[in-house]
């Protein structure tokens, strides 16, 4: 009898990656959980970054993100790293750039493989690498009127 790892759905997909963007519009957890949609996947884990009222003691009032031109390649960059890392059946990265308020989705991501342990890692890789290496910036205003820079690599 054959090992449950020799079944094709125990392995990645030939080409996992489903969706990578950086946009200026809204974020849709629906469209990044469909995206990763995969009938082989028995665990899919999804991130959603979203703007929080507060940073380091201080009220945040609105912040904005924007990004180098070569992003949107380290961010391909980054999920190829997941993908050669893990068996990914279907991996999703989404980042929002532009002005954002409190509340607004700043960040989705979301990873399918065939077990949860497998998808929880690969998309705590996903979100992390992303955070650390992808060059986005986060300019935030404090509701004291001072601001800072971010640099999320």
């Amino acid at each position: 009898m054959a090992s449950t790892h020799d079944h094709p759905g125990e392995q990645a997909a030939s080409d996992p990656i489903r969706l990578l963007a950086i946009r200026d519009t809204p974020l849709s957890v629906d469209e990044i959980f469909r995206a990763v949609g995969d009938d082989a996947a028995g665990g899919t884990a999804l991130f959603v970054g979203t703007v929080r009222n507060h940073d380091g003691g201080q009220d945040v009032g609105a912040l904005g993100y924007s990004c180098h031109p070569s992003a949107q390649d380290e961010l391909r960059r980054v999920a190829e790293k997941v993908v050669a890392e893990f068996p990914v059946r279907a991996l999703a990265a989404v980042h929002r750039v532009g002005d954002l308020r409190v509340g607004d989705l700043a960040v989705v991501v979301a990873v399918s493989c065939p077990h949860r342990a497998e998808a929880f890692e690969a998309c705590r890789k996903l979100i992390d690498d992303l955070k650390h290496e992808v060059p986005i910036w986060k300019h935030q205003r404090f509701s004291d009127g001072t601001e800072e820079w971010v640099g999320t690599c």
